[in-house]
C-alpha cells in the first residue's frame, strides 16, 4: 500500500529552498512499493525491474477548517486532504505527497513547478481557466454570498459594501469577484487582503475591522461554530470546485484525466458524499436542480 506523506511549508521562501520540494521530476526517495519489491527474494536472471510509482506533489494549505487544516495532533486532514488520499489509493501508478503553504502562494508554486496540482477547494472561473488547467469532474459545489456580523443590519447585498471594507484572501475566487465588482463600479469597495486564515474571519467582522466578506454556503458552520456571523442577500455566484493543474503540460493533462477516472469511481460508490458529510456538514457534491 502506498504511504502518502506530507511536507509542511508555511511560506514560498521556504518552499524554494526545501529539499525535495520541486516538480514531479524531483525524487525524494524510493516509493514504498518499490522498496518492498527490492527487498523481496527473486531469481536474479528472471526478475523484472520493479515499477516505481511516480511521485506527485500536491499543494494545499493548513488554515481552512475541515477542508485542509492541522488537527489537535498536528496531522494534516480535512475534506480535500482525505479525498486526495482516497484518490491516491486508487491510482497505483502515482504516489501523492502533500506540500503545505499559504494559500496565496499555491498558484505561483504551481506555475514554477514546485507542486504538480492544487487541492484546496479551488473554484472554477473564467479567469483561472485562462491560465490553468482544471480536471473535468467537480468534487464540490459552492454558492457564494455576502457574510457579515450577525448584528449587522445595514448590509443586505454586495451593493451595500460600497464605501466599506471587504475581507478576502489574495488569489481566491472571492477576491476575483470583488475585484471584478470594483472594475464595474469605480473601485467602490475597499478590499482588504489576508493570507488565507479562515479562522480570522469571525474576529475581523465582529470587531468591525472589516464590514463584510464573501464566502460559500457551507463555510459559516466550519469557521463560526458560535454563530456570530450570517450570510445575507442573493447568491452572487454558483461555482464548481475542482483540482488545478498547469496548462499546456502534457503530463499534467494525463494526471488530470486519471484523477477524473478515479474521482468518478469515488462518486459512484458513495465515498465522496460520505467525505463531504463528514467534513463539510452536508453533501455538497451534487449540483442542485434549478427550477
Amino acid at each position: 500500500m502506498k504511504k502518502l506523506t506530507t511536507l509542511v511549508v508555511t511560506t514560498l521562501a521556504l518552499t524554494l529552498v526545501a529539499a525535495g520540494c520541486g516538480s514531479k521530476s524531483t525524487e525524494t526517495g524510493a516509493s514504498p512499493k518499490a522498496a518492498a519489491a527490492e527487498g523481496a527474494k527473486a531469481p536474479a536472471a528472471t526478475s523484472a525491474e520493479p515499477v516505481k510509482a511516480k511521485k506527485i506533489i500536491v499543494g494545499t494549505g493548513t488554515q481552512f477548517p475541515n477542508v485542509a487544516f492541522l488537527d489537535k495532533d498536528g496531522k494534516l486532514t480535512g475534506y480535500d486532504i482525505e479525498l486526495v488520499k482516497e484518490l491516491d489509493k486508487r491510482l497505483p501508478e502515482y504516489e501523492f505527497e502533500f506540500k503545505t503553504m499559504d494559500f496565496a502562494n499555491l498558484l505561483l508554486s504551481l506555475e514554477t513547478n514546485k507542486i504538480d496540482f492544487v487541492a484546496h477547494e479551488i473554484e472554477k472561473n473564467k479567469e483561472r481557466e485562462e491560465k490553468y488547467l482544471f480536471n473535468n469532474e467537480p468534487y464540490a459545489y459552492w454558492k457564494t454570498k455576502v457574510i457579515v456580523a450577525k448584528d449587522n443590519t445595514t448590509i443586505k447585498s454586495i451593493d451595500d459594501l460600497k464605501g466599506k471594507k471587504a475581507l478576502t484572501t489574495a488569489t481566491s475566487a472571492e477576491a476575483t469577484l470583488l475585484e471584478n465588482y470594483n472594475k464595474a463600479n469605480n473601485n467602490a469597495i475597499k478590499i482588504v487582503y489576508q493570507s488565507g486564515a479562515a479562522n480570522d474571519l469571525v474576529n475581523q467582522l465582529t470587531t468591525g475591522r472589516v464590514d463584510g466578506a464573501l464566502g460559500a454556503d457551507f463555510l459559516l458552520p466550519l469557521v463560526d461554530p458560535q454563530s456570530k456571523l450570517k450570510a445575507i442577500g442573493p447568491i452572487i455566484e454558483e461555482a464548481e470546485v475542482r483540482f488545478l493543474f498547469r496548462k499546456n503540460d502534457k503530463d499534467a493533462q494525463v494526471l488530470a484525466d486519471k484523477i477524473d477516472t478515479a474521482l468518478k469511481a469515488v462518486k459512484a460508490d458513495g465515498t465522496l458524499s460520505k467525505l463531504s458529510t463528514q467534513w463539510l456538514g452536508g453533501d455538497f457534491t451534487k449540483k442542485e436542480d434549478t427550477k
